[in-house]
């Protein structure tokens, strides 16, 4: 009998693990929740944390030290081109952005309200991760609230390497610029990812609907 695990992180390194994956990707990596619920169910390969606001960086930095597998690139924000860009600060840290928030999100969410903007440096993945070897698989998770497409513009030759990747998705969009969850969901099923796994997310209780979800994407898997 198969294994049907009911934690779906669990789920998640399954899914890595099977898809043969050699590193993980954390980009908007906020202070390394995504990375220590990997390890926390299983998930003993590399991983690679990228986070632009310093003073979390510093936080995700230290989460990181004790880890020998788990590397955390200088601070930048990912995106479609190399530059610099003002970054929305929010009242909760991981509701950065380098988008302006929508008039919605800011009615649903008054905690995560914009406090200034920080300049920070841009880079594209493709400048940021250079693989081992031909044969490396990577895994991208992009967690960049509403930039989600710059990050893929930018992947450039790593998409040879990607088994995978995990991005956020939108069935309301909560940043202005935002790409819906359906035109990324055909973007991506046109480079061979389908969809193979979904996470649940953002959920309104007022509206009680789901706004947000995470897909995960596998190559070549339908």
């Amino acid at each position: 009998m198969s294994e049907k695990p009911s934690n779906l992180y669990r789920q998640l390194v399954l899914a890595l693990e099977r898809a043969g994956v050699d590193r993980v990707l954390d980009v908007g990596a906020n202070v390394g929740q995504y990375a220590r619920r990997l390890r926390a169910q299983g998930w003993a390969g590399d991983i690679l944390s990228f986070e632009p606001l310093p003073e979390v960086h510093a936080v995700l930095a230290e989460a990181a030290r004790d880890d020998p597998r788990w590397a955390v690139a200088p601070p930048s924000a990912v995106g479609a081109a190399a530059g610099r860009a003002g970054l929305q600060r929010s009242d909760e840290s991981d509701m950065s952005s380098l988008r302006p928030q929508s008039a919605r999100l800011r009615a649903l969410s008054p905690s995560s309200a914009v406090t200034g903007t920080l300049e920070v440096a841009v880079r594209p993945l493709a400048e940021l991760v250079t693989p081992r070897d031909a044969a490396e698989r990577l895994f991208l998770k992009i967690d960049v609230q509403g930039a989600e497409d710059a990050v893929l513009d930018g992947i450039g030759p790593l998409w040879g390497h990607l088994a995978g990747l995990q991005l956020e998705l939108a069935l309301t969009r909560l940043y202005e610029g935002e790409r819906g969850y359906l035109d990324t969901c055909i973007r991506l099923e046109s480079l061979g990812f389908h969809l193979a796994l979904v996470l649940p997310g953002y959920f309104d209780g007022k509206a009680a609907r789901q706004l947000q979800f995470d897909g995960v994407f596998l190559r070549g898997e339908s």
